[in-house]
């Protein structure tokens, strides 16, 4: 081969990889402006759902994790170590478990936001559906994309009532794995303080929350703190309730939130609880939760009856609904689990389930009486022994302004709004700190002179579904400055859709 037939020959290779490299690129730019683009989360307003930049907590009284807003107003960078950045906590956190506030300036490492995956385009061909986590452009202003979740769609009329979504007067349920992913814990009795009588557990020592009533039998051993144990003749029922005086109370609180508006959040009454059960032959085991004074209680028996009660405030008690399970085949510790939520009444044994809808106007659970606090109990007879006891309350979008009782703009009770043609609504999973569709106070800001009403994200500017954390926030080796480790047990899906 002579010399200039190999140049000719190299040439062209080189060519041929410029083209590959230039096509790869252009395939890539494609994919990423119309199937796949990555995002990262900023700010907290979606949080617990997803995460800005924020501070990875563990309660140093009970080990609970949570997680808790990074804010550079807030706190004072301590010192940087291998490019990492400490702060004080200048405002401290509060345990979403225990309720313990950490000391003043605690020291903790920042955490970036959440990054996701979001599918670009979908909305082209297919409708948005209600409760999906979607990205959009800020309508006030176009250039930023803004991520939360769709709740009304055009043509419907919107209405937030005592935490709950309304749709042309009818609540609107969340999907079981959307609302499973937005249950906000209240307590978790399988974390136990270290010192109890430390005085900042909600402002004074901490005691267990769950009481006795009366003369009900149930013991808690604080060396065996993660038992209940209850040993009782008879038929006599033993019961005890969840006390707010000495734990996290029922408010719409966030542990990503700045604590300092707690005491001025709405009560929420929409409630969960779970347990492990072990039982003798005989007796029964339940769980207890009210709404508006009203009394709901789900009942297991010996035989391997479910029962939902009712008990008015007139104190007549009704049956609402009942099932038969092989009790035989149970465990020796089998799973409980109570929920009010959403108007509907979910009671679950082993996983056998047993539903009662009460209804979807908005007085169908009882007359609102927003301001009674809700009561948790669990009760029994016989013996029992119950372990891993969690009680959660439900996500509470707010129809006021936070820190106040100033109404939001629009939608909130008794200020239904109706979305035009090619008109959605959007809001946070965090609705003390999210600011949108309830209360945008500019109209947006649309091409050739066109103005989007306020409250509104128009179909002009959906950006997509997002449906993949694949880096929630990793772990640095060593003195490594970046955090290139994943967090793998973090990585989830993101659920929405009807």
């Amino acid at each position: 081969m002579s010399q200039q037939t190999k140049k000719s020959t190299t040439a062209e290779s080189i060519a041929n990889t410029f083209e590959w490299i230039i096509t790869a690129f252009v395939l890539a730019f494609v994919f990423r402006a119309f199937i796949l683009e990555a995002f990262r989360i900023p700010t907290g307003s979606m949080a617990d759902t997803l995460m800005g930049d924020h501070f990875r907590m563990r309660c140093t009284q009970c080990g609970f994790k949570y997680e808790y807003n990074f804010n550079p107003y807030f706190h004072k960078s301590f010192h940087t170590y291998a490019g990492n950045n400490y702060f004080k906590l200048l405002k401290p956190p509060r345990c979403s478990s225990c309720g313990y506030f950490e000391k003043p300036n605690t020291t903790a490492l920042q955490s970036n936001g959440d990054r996701i995956l979001v599918f670009k385009s979908l909305y082209q061909f297919t409708e948005p559906k209600r409760w999906d986590v979607f990205v959009f452009k800020n309508p006030t202003e176009p250039k930023i994309n803004y991520i939360k979740r769709l709740i009304g769609k055009p043509g419907e009329t919107l209405e937030l009532i005592d935490g709950d979504v309304y749709i042309d007067g009818k609540i609107e349920r969340k999907p079981a794995k959307v609302q499973q992913e937005l249950w906000m814990p209240v307590y978790n009795n399988n974390f136990q303080p270290i010192e109890p009588l430390e005085g900042r557990f909600n402002d004074h020592s901490w005691q267990q929350p769950f009481t006795n009533e009366d003369d009900s039998q149930w013991q808690w051993d604080p060396l065996r703190p993660v038992e209940f144990v209850l040993q009782s003749e008879g038929q006599n029922i033993n019961t005890m309730f969840y006390d707010t005086d000495k734990g996290n109370d029922f408010r719409a609180t966030y542990a990503y939130d700045d604590p300092a508006y707690y005491k001025s959040l709405p009560i929420c009454s929409d409630l969960k609880m779970s347990f492990n059960a072990k039982r003798n032959a005989e007796g029964i085991i339940g769980i207890g939760l009210s709404k508006y004074g009203i009394q709901y209680k789900a009942i297991f028996y010996s035989n391997g009856i479910m029962a939902i009660e009712k008990t008015g405030t007139d104190g007549e008690t009704i049956e609402l609904t009942k099932g038969q399970i092989d009790s035989s085949k149970l465990e020796k510790y089998f799973p409980v689990s109570f929920a009010n939520v959403d108007h509907l009444l979910v009671f679950k044994v082993d996983g056998e389930e047993l539903i009662y809808d009460l209804g979807t106007d908005a007085n169908d659970a009882g007359q609102r009486q927003t301001e009674i606090e809700p009561k948790a109990t669990i009760f029994g007879s016989g013996q029992v022994v119950i372990n891993d006891v969690q009680l959660y309350r439900d996500i509470y979008y707010m129809s006021t302004k936070t820190g106040s009782q100033e109404p939001v703009l629009r939608a909130g009770e008794g200020d239904p709004f109706t979305l035009g043609e090619d008109e959605y609504f959007a809001m946070g999973d965090n609705s003390p700190d999210s600011l949108d569709s309830r209360l945008w106070s500019m109209e947006g800001i649309g091409n050739n002179g066109i103005a989007y009403r306020q409250g509104v994200v128009p179909r002009d500017y959906l950006v997509g579904k997002a449906f993949f954390v694949y880096w929630p926030g990793g772990f640095r080796a060593g003195n490594f400055k970046f955090a290139l480790i994943p967090n793998i047990g973090k990585m989830r899906f993101i659920y929405g859709g009807e």
